[in-house]
């Protein structure tokens, strides 16, 4: 029953015999997922970021407000990982280098703009099961969904203009 248990979980993607298939390119995942940033200082520290954006087969742009620690650890220690759980099955953790786009980000004084260079994607999807939707949240402040958007705009003008 464990081995049969154990066949269920493996991953869908066809791949070498290691842990974690990994993609050769992002998915497209749902604009409103919200991801996991990872940084460290050494130790790790997980927060969650809002509507990441698909900047290429291997780019990922982000906002992050810039008084958060997690800048500040990534501009010291810039690799970083960032799990995206999302609606059409994606579940992957994207591993690179970040980078400071724009700080200040145009348009959003009190946000950055941050580039993820991604070296490796992990591919965690499983075959017993499927990610429907990824994280889920109410907005509470019609303003900063606003405010959310058009710094995502930003983001999609950025990754625009390098391609």
């Amino acid at each position: 029953m464990v081995a049969e248990a154990r066949e269920r979980q493996e991953p869908s993607t066809e791949g070498p015999e290691t842990e974690h298939p990994e993609l050769s390119v992002l998915p497209e995942w749902p604009l409103d997922t919200i991801a996991v940033l990872v940084t460290t200082d050494p130790a790790p520290h997980a927060i969650p970021v809002s509507w990441p954006v698909r900047a290429g087969d291997r780019r990922i742009l982000l906002s992050l407000k810039s008084d958060r620690g997690s800048l500040a650890r990534l501009r010291e220690r810039p690799d970083v990982a960032l799990l995206i759980l999302g609606g059409g099955n994606v579940a992957l953790c994207a591993r690179g280098r970040a980078q400071i786009l724009a700080d200040p980000m145009p348009g959003a004084d009190d946000y950055t703009a941050v580039a993820i260079e991604v070296e490796v994607i992990d591919d965690h999807r499983q075959s017993a099961f499927a990610v429907l939707s990824g994280i889920q949240r109410n907005v509470l402040d019609p303003t900063e969904l606003r405010y959310l958007e058009k710094r995502v705009a930003t983001l999609k003008s950025m990754a625009a203009e390098r391609n």
